[in-house]
C-alpha cells in the first residue's frame, strides 16, 4: 500500500512538469490500477486477519475485509475486462473511487479506537490516500476524454519510438518544422511566420488542402516542444513531441501526444480521410519514416522494383499510402 502511495504521488510530480499537453496514457494506468485492485481483494479474502493486524485494525473485522476484498476484486476485474476507452472504463475507476472512500472511512474509525496501533494505521491511511488521488485524476482524466469526444469528436493520439540518434539531433531536426514533410506524408508544407508561430498545409484527397496556423506553447531544447492551434484553423489540434533518452545509451524514445477535432461538415470528412480510419497507425507510420529519415538518411522504399511493393516491406504500412 506504501508502494501505492509513492506512485501517486510520483505520477502527481511527473504531472506538472509535463505542460502543454499532458504526457499520460491513462489506460494504461487504469490497467496497472486493476491488478492492484485484483491483488489487494486476494489479500483481503485469504487473509483477513494477517492484514488488519498489518495496518494496525484491531478486533474482528475479518467479514468486513473479506467483502472490501470481494468489492476490489469485481473492480480489478471490470477495469481489465473493458477494452473500450475513455467512459465505461471511467466508470470502473469511479467505482475505485468509491471503494476508496470506504476504506478511508473505516481507517478514520480505526484511528479514533485505543486499541488499534496509531502509528500503522496513519501509515495505512496515507498509503491509500496516495491511490485514491491516483484514482481520481485517472477516473477525471478518463471522464474528460469520453466528454470531448462525445461533445465535437475530439481524438486524442499517442505513439512513440525509439530512433538511434541521440536527444540534441532529433530535436533540432524536429524543430525545424520545414523538415517535416520529408517524414510526414500528409504535410504539404510548414512554413515559419515568427519565432513561436508557423503556417501549415496539408494535402487531402481530391486535391483539395487544409491548413492552419500553429504556435509554440512550450520550447525547452533537446527535451519538448508543445504547440497548439490558433483561431481560425481547418483542424483545431494541441500536442507535444518529447525527446527521452533511451536505457543503456541506445539513442532516444521520440514519444508523440496529440489531440485534434475535425471540424463539422464536408470538410470534417477531408479531415477524416487525411488522417485515416486509425489516427493512431497515421502518426506511428511518421515515427517509423522519421526513424528511417534519421538513421538511413531517406526513406527505405521497394517502390519501382520489378518485384517490389508499393511502398514498403509490410501491407500493414501499405495502407498508410493509399491515402
Amino acid at each position: 500500500m506504501m508502494r501505492g502511495a509513492q506512485f501517486g504521488l510520483d505520477w502527481a510530480r511527473d504531472g506538472r512538469r509535463r505542460n502543454g499537453v499532458v504526457n499520460l496514457n491513462e489506460e494504461k494506468i487504469a490497467r496497472g490500477l486493476g491488478w492492484f485492485s485484483i491483488g489487494l481483494g486476494l489479500a483481503e479474502i485469504a487473509a483477513p486477519r494477517t492484514l488488519a493486524k498489518l495496518i494496525g485494525v484491531r478486533g474482528d473485522h475479518n467479514g468486513l475485509l473479506r467483502m472490501l476484498g470481494m468489492r476490489e476484486i469485481a473492480s480489478g476485474v471490470g477495469i481489465l475486462a473493458e477494452r473500450r476507452p475513455a467512459g465505461p472504463l471511467a466508470a470502473w475507476m469511479w467505482s475505485r473511487v468509491g471503494g476508496d472512500a470506504i476504506d478511508l472511512a473505516m481507517l478514520g474509525a480505526a484511528l479514533r479506537s485505543r486499541k488499534s496501533g496509531q502509528g500503522r494505521v496513519v501509515a495505512a491511511t496515507a498509503a491509500v490516500a496516495g491511490v485514491t488521488a491516483l484514482d481520481l485524476i485517472c477516473s477525471l482524466q478518463l471522464s474528460r476524454r469520453d466528454g470531448a469526444t462525445k461533445n465535437g469528436g475530439a481524438i486524442r493520439v499517442a505513439q512513440a519510438k525509439t530512433i538511434n540518434r541521440s536527444p540534441e539531433e532529433l530535436y533540432r531536426f524536429w524543430r525545424d518544422f520545414q523538415n517535416l514533410p520529408r517524414f510526414m506524408k500528409h504535410l504539404e508544407s510548414v512554413q515559419a511566420t515568427g519565432d513561436r508561430r508557423s503556417h501549415w498545409v496539408a494535402k487531402a484527397p481530391a486535391g483539395t488542402k487544409v491548413e492552419w496556423d500553429a504556435e509554440i506553447t512550450e520550447d525547452r531544447p533537446n527535451e519538448l516542444i508543445a504547440w497548439r492551434s490558433l483561431k481560425g484553423a481547418d483542424v483545431e489540434n494541441i500536442g507535444s513531441v518529447r525527446f527521452e533518452r533511451a536505457p543503456g545509451g541506445r539513442g532516444a524514445v521520440v514519444k508523440v501526444n496529440m489531440l485534434y477535432r475535425p471540424p463539422a461538415g464536408k470538410l470534417g470528412a477531408v479531415v477524416a480521410k487525411l488522417f485515416g480510419e486509425d489516427p493512431e497507425w497515421r502518426i506511428k507510420d511518421d515515427l517509423r519514416r522519421f526513424k528511417q529519415v534519421m538513421e538511413v538518411g531517406e526513406i527505405i522504399t521497394t517502390k519501382g522494383q520489378p518485384a517490389g511493393r508499393d511502398s514498403s516491406v509490410s501491407w500493414r504500412y501499405d495502407r498508410t499510402e493509399e491515402i
